[in-house]
């Protein structure tokens, strides 16, 4: 991750979340008594974001706040378990939580399913990516989770690659033009993708000659008859309503990467708790 944006999206979430400060904490504590917490599983699942993110907003709130103990990415833990363990002052420590946990709880949550949509294809040669499906200020730390899982990213924003949807060929009035005016303006260096949800449209890809052969929504079988005329001619990506129930299938079919938006926009959030260890001086 980027680290100075990252950063940036932490101390944005602290604002949001204390806005001119925490009343009752600052009511209850003094600026100088300590304390120590403890970040704790209350279930089974893949850990995401425990040193990277949730300790990092921790030590913006206060930099007297000291993380000790955290769990690596892709940790397996169970429930009771301990994640991290932060000491400093208990308002600021207080003040943190709620981001902290958030966040860990939302990644950790990506990086667990994500890890069942790898474990489902185990034994097939394909990726399982991410897309753009993420939501709006989070898709870095998203998309990073994706990776603590096991699988990989694909475009980041727009500006990453060429993927020729299928309001580019409707607007633009078919693949060829499409792909012929983007061979104009785009480096050799870029290659270009192009969605198809038809063997037809499959056809015109190689007629173009196309780096990358989407699949969109295609049934299993359909698919398996695309990858076949395609022949090693391009790289086959399957995409369109993935899901854990359906991906083995898919990657039976022979396709080399699977996207599947569900990893950031259907990933349940895991339960965290903060739990208050000692309170000191």
């Amino acid at each position: 991750m980027d680290n100075n944006l990252l950063d940036t999206i932490l101390r944005s979430f602290l604002r949001e979340d204390i806005g001119r400060g925490d009343l009752t904490s600052e009511a209850i504590f003094s600026p100088d008594q300590l304390g120590s917490a403890r970040l704790v599983a209350r279930e089974s699942f893949l850990a995401a974001g425990i040193e990277t993110v949730a300790a990092r907003v921790f030590a913006l709130q206060n930099p007297r706040i000291e993380s000790t103990g955290g769990l690596a990415d892709g940790s397996r833990v169970e429930p009771g378990d301990v994640l991290l363990t932060v000491n400093g002052p208990t308002i600021d420590l207080l003040k943190a939580e709620r981001v902290a946990l958030n966040l860990l709880q939302r990644l950790s949550g990506i990086a667990t399913l994500t890890a069942a949509f790898v474990r489902q294809v185990e034994g097939y040669p394909v990726r399982i990516c991410d897309t753009r499906k993420t939501t709006p200020g989070l898709r870095m730390l998203e998309k990073y989770a994706v990776v603590a899982g096991g699988g990989h990213n694909h475009r980041f924003n727009l500006a990453d690659g060429i993927l020729i949807k299928d309001n580019h060929i409707a607007a633009c009035g078919s693949i060829a033009a499409a792909v012929e005016r983007v061979r104009l303006l785009v480096p050799h260096t870029i290659r270009i993708e192009v969605e198809t949800d038809t063997l037809e449209q499959v056809e015109q890809c190689l007629d173009c000659g196309v780096d990358i052969i989407l699949l969109d929504n295609m049934p299993p079988a359909t698919m398996a008859e695309a990858v076949a005329k395609i022949d090693g001619r391009a790289i086959v990506e399957a995409s369109g309503g993935i899901s854990l129930e359906t991906v083995r299938a898919v990657a039976a079919s022979g396709v080399d990467i699977i996207s599947a938006g569900a990893l950031t926009h259907s990933a349940p959030a895991c339960d965290i708790g903060m739990d208050w260890s000692s309170t000191g001086g």
